[in-house]
């Protein structure tokens, strides 16, 4: 693990230009006085219909399974991000986050992969059994930021591909993925934090770029980003664990902040992720969507103008206009 430069690394740690890390008092105020939104144990839904195997050139479809997980199929390629099929995301069966609705998608409907993209090592992001059931049913190559590897070859992936922001690497015969920035944080354990980097994804394909957001903070990567990788075809931009936002608007954007970085990006269409599946934070079970469509229908997303940004049901599948 070698970074490439020292403005995101110093120290034996990874760390975010310009932003004041969360403080352990800050989470010890946070659990003092939350005050946490609605949430049913169980939301009742019924699996997305099976994908198809492959889709047609210039084609784009992409299918919610939940959480940051998300099937994405284009002519050139299919991919999966952030995979997450567990009832918790933990290291644990017994404890930790546990599921408020099932996977989108049942996992035996997955088609063929070509590539698992990795955003950083959380456990909602990062799940070792459901590593482990992809490595045994499919041949992808699987994409990380720097640091994650060495768990990867823990998991039967010896041969991953590590990228530090900027750097780029070829997947298939046409497509290019770039690791770019993200403003979040990293750490299985309390030993561990920022030992290991975050990121986002952008894959550059001939059927258009897409860019995967994964889970960050709003910050002035996404101007970076933009000006590198303009108008994207397709968004994939994180909503929710936003409450309270004082405690948590380093690491984790707003519906508001979400909508934002969508005109920045100034995406074609833009599908809304992390939120839903997980109770990370005080927000409410639908509060993150219910404030989504607000913001469309005050900025006349309804007739066109500004592009979409699309909340879909987990197990939904949309597919991009070109």
């Amino acid at each position: 693990m070698q970074p490439r430069n020292d403005d995101h690394f110093r120290n034996g740690r990874f760390y975010n230009p310009d932003v004041r890390p969360v403080r352990f008092l800050d989470l010890i105020r946070w659990l003092r006085t939350r005050q946490p939104s609605a949430w049913r144990k169980w939301i009742p839904s019924s699996y997305g219909p099976k994908p198809a195997e492959w889709v047609g050139a210039n084609q784009l479809r992409v299918t919610f399974v939940g959480h940051s997980t998300v099937l994405i199929q284009t002519g050139a390629l299919n991919v999966v991000t952030d995979p997450i099929w567990s009832n918790r995301a933990s290291p644990v069966r017994w404890a930790g986050p546990k599921r408020h609705r099932a996977p989108g998608l049942r996992f035996d409907d997955l088609p063929p992969l070509d590539a698992i993209l990795i955003s950083h090592d959380h456990f909602d992001h990062l799940d070792a059994p459901t590593l482990r059931r992809l490595r045994g049913r499919h041949r992808a190559q699987i994409f990380c930021p720097l640091g994650v590897a060495k768990l990867l070859r823990k998991l039967g992936y010896a041969h991953s591909v590590e990228l530090d922001w900027w750097q780029t690497t070829e997947c298939v015969s046409g497509v290019r993925i770039h690791c770019t920035p993200a403003q979040h944080f990293s750490g299985r354990s309390l030993f561990g934090r920022n030992r290991t980097l975050w990121c986002s994804w952008l894959l550059e394909t001939p059927d258009g770029n897409i860019y995967f957001g994964a889970d960050t903070g709003f910050g002035p990567h996404f101007r970076d980003i933009a000006q590198r990788f303009p108008s994207p075809r397709l968004a994939l931009l994180p909503i929710g664990a936003y409450r309270p936002e004082w405690l948590m608007s380093p690491m984790h954007m707003s519906p508001d902040e979400a909508f934002r970085a969508h005109q920045i990006l100034q995406a074609q269409t833009s599908v809304a992720i992390h939120y839903g599946t997980f109770r990370l934070a005080d927000d409410g079970e639908s509060e993150a969507v219910q404030r989504l469509r607000e913001l469309g229908t005050q900025a006349g997303i309804d007739a066109g103008d500004p592009p979409a940004f699309l909340a879909l049901d987990a197990g939904a599948g949309y597919d991009v206009a070109p």
